[in-house]
């Protein structure tokens, strides 16, 4: 890692303010690689090698190994100790524990690291902490157990209520778990979220219906709602299932929507729903551009100074990271984000939420005059994608529908 110096040096930006600072932890191992999945996630093997073919996931189930919990943990700490002078006094308002499977973590083991967090960095006194759980890797109390380590946030990737949908997309679930799950993150968490994914292998209309009148009758205060994509280098990618078309999957979108705001949840965001006093602050500040720190194996930061906003990525395979994060050296690549490149990545971000952006948001998080988004505003407007006053700039029902075209007109050229 390069010294402060480095970070601190004159540059074409000028921010006047940083923005926010969240905290990213990953723990990178599951149970079992989903053929649909592309993050950077792990199978635990009996013999020790962790792997990452995607094959792997619908091969007979191998004995699992125990997860590495106190090495690990040894070396997110280095590796936050590492980076440390890069957010030297600044106060972090928000943790996310995700993977992996972070509750294959054990209850001591998550306490260990929010109390390890806690000694490195100053914590808002409401600080939000989430972590994922999946309920295939559960036994009762265990979420009590994690809200005691200091977790006060629980989102659980229950992805369907429906067997035969959870066995086509590889979970080791089933529906009664799910449920079982979803009651107990109920009984010990004040807030929590439902991972649940549409646009399946064999799903109907009413099925999707089905799915998510089961969600609701749980009560979560949030849930989050994800079309099943094909993404390279996945099982799925190479053994593409039949999926719905297009028009049912929009024709599902328009239905969860319809569902969600009759029980009382709001879409504030592309993909997120939430009952008033349950977004999801981590995420938030993503959409918002503030600034994250990420540490654990493949992690991603964006961190911002007086004159630069600078990328990293950590190393992505767990020995590898393990070993050099203790050696004081986890980061695999930086980049600095050309003044090019700002105002696109600023907007992928912002449009995204149903209330979209302040103009001096941008001009505040970039370091760049509004001047640098007037002709994308001018042509999203005359296609009918946002609307704007003098202070304010968000996607009409067009622009969400088709947030792709909008994002587009703000690349660089």
């Amino acid at each position: 890692m390069k010294d402060l110096q480095h970070y601190m040096r004159p540059g074409l930006l000028q921010l006047a303010a940083l923005p926010p600072l969240s905290l990213y932890v990953h723990l990178p191992w599951c149970l079992k690689k989903c053929p649909y999945c592309d993050f950077n996630s792990h199978e635990l093997r009996a013999d020790g090698a962790q792997t990452l073919h995607p094959a792997a996931s619908l091969a007979a189930p191998v004995p699992t190994a125990e997860v590495p919990e106190q090495r690990y943990i040894d070396a997110l700490m280095a590796d936050l100790e590492a980076a440390l002078p890069l957010v030297w006094g600044r106060t972090v308002h928000s943790i996310f524990i995700g993977g992996g499977t972070p509750s294959l973590f054990s209850p001591q083991a998550i306490d260990r690291l929010i109390g390890d967090i806690r000694a490195r960095l100053r914590l808002e006194p409401d600080c939000e902490i989430t972590m994922e759980a999946n309920p295939g890797t559960f036994e009762k109390d265990r979420f009590r157990a994690y809200r005691g380590a200091g977790v006060t946030r629980l989102s659980v990737g229950v992805q369907s209520f429906n067997d035969a949908h959870l066995k086509a997309l590889g979970r080791v679930h089933d529906s009664a778990q799910a449920m079982a799950a979803v009651e107990e993150a109920a009984q010990s968490f004040d807030t929590f979220n439902l991972d649940i994914m549409y646009a399946l292998p064999g799903q109907t209309l009413e099925k999707q219906a089905q799915d998510m009148r089961q969600a609701l009758a749980l009560a979560p205060p949030h849930i989050s709602i994800y079309h099943l994509t094909i993404e390279p280098n996945t099982y799925f990618a190479k053994f593409p299932p039949q999926v719905p078309e297009e028009d049912t999957a929009y024709a599902m979108l328009d239905q969860i929507t319809e569902m969600t705001a009759a029980a009382g949840l709001a879409r504030y965001e592309v993909s997120a729903y939430a009952k008033p006093g349950h977004r999801c602050f981590h995420n938030v500040n993503y959409w918002q551009f503030g600034d994250y720190l990420g540490i654990g194996a493949g992690a991603h930061s964006k961190l911002s100074f007086a004159h630069r906003v600078v990328r990293q990525v950590r190393l992505r395979e767990p020995r590898l990271y393990m070993e050099k994060a203790l050696a004081g050296n986890a980061i695999a690549q930086e980049t600095e984000v050309s003044r090019a490149d700002l105002p696109f990545e600023f907007m992928l971000n912002a449009l995204r939420l149903r209330e979209g952006f302040k103009l001096h948001d941008f001009t505040d998080k970039t370091g760049l005059p509004f001047t640098a988004i007037q002709k994308g505003l001018d042509e999203a407007e005359r296609k009918g994608l946002i609307e704007r006053d003098f202070v304010h700039v968000k996607p009409t029902e067009r622009g969400f529908d088709f947030l792709n075209d909008l994002q587009s007109l703000f690349l660089a050229d």
